[in-house]
């Protein structure tokens, strides 16, 4: 399953919202809820779901969805 299939699931979830639909351009500015708090909450979720730690550095430079994906892969592949 491609890894912005897989992280929908989570970010309901996260966002308490089966509505949402990502695309690799999907931001914080497309769902209502995305706040501090709730990102933390999906870094974390994120991190227990796919066994992986993502360093400050490493959020700071995403853009969008697409780029957590990319960099969700990333970290996959060095496991």
């Amino acid at each position: 399953m491609p890894t912005l299939d897989a992280l929908t699931p989570i970010f309901r979830q996260v966002f308490d919202d089966d509505s949402i639909v990502l695309t690799r351009e999907t931001s914080a500015n497309d769902i209502d809820a995305w706040d501090s708090l709730s990102h933390m909450n999906l870094v974390v979720s994120l991190e227990v779901h796919y066994k992986i730690k993502f360093a400050l550095g490493e959020l700071q430079k995403l853009k969008n969805v697409g780029d957590l994906a990319d960099l969700v892969d990333k970290k996959l592949a060095r496991k």
